[in-house]
């Protein structure tokens, strides 16, 4: 498995675990990384998606729920929710990943760690993201 996408697993349990019970990043995510070795980028990358994610929730919670106006975030499904922390963090935030890898990063993780609609939920949402704010993928360039 590429580094990267296993910095994004080690985000997203670090993630989980703190928005579940409210454990401290840096402690949880010391410990993913006992866990779970990766090269110096990896941890950097995961640490940066986490630390990221977290300066930055508010505001990615409100483009999450303005997209998922069905879902108010407290109802949706801690991965899910997670999941499209990250995503949206990387689109709208970090810049540094294209857009269309951040949408199937995201719904790898969706097949791997959500239920059987996570995937289409996941898509959906950061599809959404894509076309309402005229954000353009590589291949549309």
């Amino acid at each position: 498995m590429k580094t990267r996408r296993q910095a994004r697993i080690v985000a997203l349990q670090t993630l989980f675990e703190v928005d579940s019970v409210h454990h401290p990043a840096k402690v949880v995510l010391a410990q993913r990384f006992a866990e779970k070795p990766l090269p110096a980028e990896g941890k950097a990358f995961a640490r940066q998606l986490v630390m990221g994610v977290l300066e930055h929730q508010p505001a990615l919670d409100a483009i999450i729920q303005s997209i998922a106006t069905d879902w108010p975030l407290e109802q949706m499904a801690i991965v899910d929710r997670n999941i499209l922390r990250i995503a949206v963090y990387e689109i709208t935030v970090d810049g540094q990943t294209p857009v269309k890898v951040a949408i199937n990063e995201a719904v790898e993780l969706a097949k791997l760690f959500g239920s059987d609609s996570s995937r289409r939920f996941v898509n959906g949402v950061l599809g959404t993201l894509v076309s309402n704010r005229g954000i353009v993928s590589e291949e549309q360039v």
